[in-house]
């Protein structure tokens, strides 16, 4: 188990759905409430979208955020606000990537993992 709670912010049921289902495959939680997750997941296109991924981000909270690939502006808005922003069809794919990834350790910031420094091993 990863022990991440993820919350999800999605209009379409049917696709909130999909994503709970890469959750819970991961071994992780779908969180209840957005102030009980440690990674979201939204909906580039649901309204004030972006101010909410800067919300997460200032919490230190990693941020996938999804949209339609023929709005390019949403998901450039959502990467500026501090998301990993990808197109819907890559959604899935990315959720399970970094849950199944090494884990962060909550409040870490970032959807990635950060680079060794130079002077590591």
């Amino acid at each position: 188990m990863t022990g991440r709670r993820v919350f999800i912010g999605a209009r379409d049921l049917v696709f909130r759905a999909k994503l709970a289902g890469v959750v819970r495959a991961a071994g992780a939680e779908v969180a209840p409430a957005a102030a009980e997750c440690d990674l979201a997941v939204l909906d580039a296109e649901i309204p004030g979208a972006v101010d909410r991924v800067r919300g997460f981000v200032q919490q230190g909270i990693a941020v996938i955020a999804y949209g339609p690939h023929v709005r390019p502006d949403l998901l450039r808005l959502a990467r500026e606000a501090g998301a990993t922003a990808v197109p819907n069809s890559q959604a899935e794919e990315r959720l399970r990537d970094l849950l199944t990834s090494t884990p962060r350790p909550p409040g870490s910031g970032g959807a990635s993992p950060a680079p060794p420094s130079a002077g590591s091993p």
